[in-house]
């Protein structure tokens, strides 16, 4: 089996529980047809570089996989009939990175570099 990565973008109108759903249904068909999630992560509501289908804004959901090649093909398939996902990608890997995603990592520097700068500022009104 081939490991991928696949990352798709949810409408910005949804609610967190039901792009939450949407992955737990791609997990349901990589399972049905002989695949493994490795992992899952959310990404959150991100704005997007350009409009998309008339969104500014979209839940990012991306998908660690191990499965045959008709395993992707199907998800594909399911993907482009969901009028929910306005864009989609899937990628082949040679290997799956260890521990969190580049974009989970940026995400968790950024809150850092956030609550720094707020007990900073905190700092200097007192000072």
């Amino acid at each position: 089996m081939a490991l991928y990565e696949h990352v798709f973008l949810a409408r910005q109108d949804l609610a967190q529980a039901q792009v939450d759903a949407m992955a737990e249904a791609a997990t349901k068909i990589v399972e049905a047809h002989n695949g493994k999630i490795i992992k899952t992560e959310t990404w959150g509501l991100r704005s997007l570089a350009y409009r998309i289908a008339k969104n500014r804004k979209a839940h990012y959901v991306m998908i660690e996989i191990d499965a045959p090649g008709d395993t992707i093909a199907e998800l594909e398939r399911q993907n482009q009939i969901n009028e929910d996902i306005i864009r989609y990608m899937t990628v082949k890997v040679d290997a799956h990175e260890a521990g969190p995603s580049v974009m989970m990592r940026k995400q968790e520097r950024d809150r850092e570099r956030r609550a720094d700068r707020a007990r900073r500022d905190r700092e200097e009104e007192f000072a």
